[in-house]
């Protein structure tokens, strides 16, 4: 198994776990997709990956339903995506992925977080060059092999695939996402879920204290309403 792989089975030990945080990522997620497509799914290919995700976490209905009313109506708010990088302690790469409708309460917020915990807000460039921006499908493996699945999407972009549970996991650079997603519908394959991740490259090993001090860290960035996702280098244990 790959990177990708270990990556995936590190994160699903740890974050995403509170439902009423990933309604409210999804929700700003949903409003973003339809003010960028439009608020019809058939023709939206972004809505229907933020919906599929929204199933996946068993959000109702009727809260899909709301947000995409919502996100079409022209007087609410918008929301834009913001990157930050900087260093937690004792050197861990940290990338915080945001969406917000107030940049400066935002980046108040985060540079408060970092000086706090005895990190530092970098800038631009700082330290997202030591991560892979990837893409991943969970698709039902229903009549499905893996290795044929790889075979078969291998001139798309595909570079990890394996099987997570009774589902089979895709992984791809961050560019073959759209490709993908149609060629997964043009075969009538289920889509579970879809998403973004960001692997480092590297990861640093720190022993229980310092990590306690870097989780203390990430766990503050991650309680705001306003972030999305937050990765870092630091060597998981799970």
């Amino acid at each position: 198994m790959g990177r990708a792989f270990e990556f995936r089975k590190a994160r699903k030990m740890k974050r995403w776990a509170a439902m009423s945080k990933a309604f409210t990522r999804i929700g700003k997620d949903i409003v973003m997709a339809v003010r960028e497509g439009g608020g019809d799914p058939e023709n939206n290919s972004k809505l229907r990956a933020v919906i599929q995700n929204a199933k996946s976490v068993n959000m109702p209905k009727d809260n899909i339903e709301r947000a995409i009313k919502r996100a079409s109506d022209k007087s609410q708010g918008d929301f834009k995506e913001v990157l930050f990088e900087g260093y937690a302690p004792h050197g861990i790469a940290v990338i915080v992925e945001t969406a917000t409708d107030n940049n400066t309460r935002t980046v108040a917020n985060i540079r408060s977080y970092f000086n706090k915990y005895n990190g530092n807000l970098g800038t631009s460039g700082s330290v997202v060059f030591m991560f892979n921006h990837s893409c991943n499908f969970r698709i039902n493996s229903d009549g499905l092999d893996s290795e044929e699945i790889e075979l078969e999407f291998i001139d798309y972009g595909i570079e990890e695939v394996f099987l997570d549970e009774d589902d089979i996991l895709i992984y791809a650079p961050f560019e073959y996402f759209g490709e993908i997603q149609s060629q997964l519908e043009k075969r009538k394959i289920e889509i579970l879920s879809s998403g973004f991740d960001r692997i480092p490259q590297t990861t640093k090993k720190l022993n229980k204290a310092q990590a306690e001090e870097v989780e203390k860290l990430l766990q503050k960035i991650e309680e705001d309403d306003d972030v999305q996702n937050v990765y870092h280098s630091m060597e998981e244990v799970y």
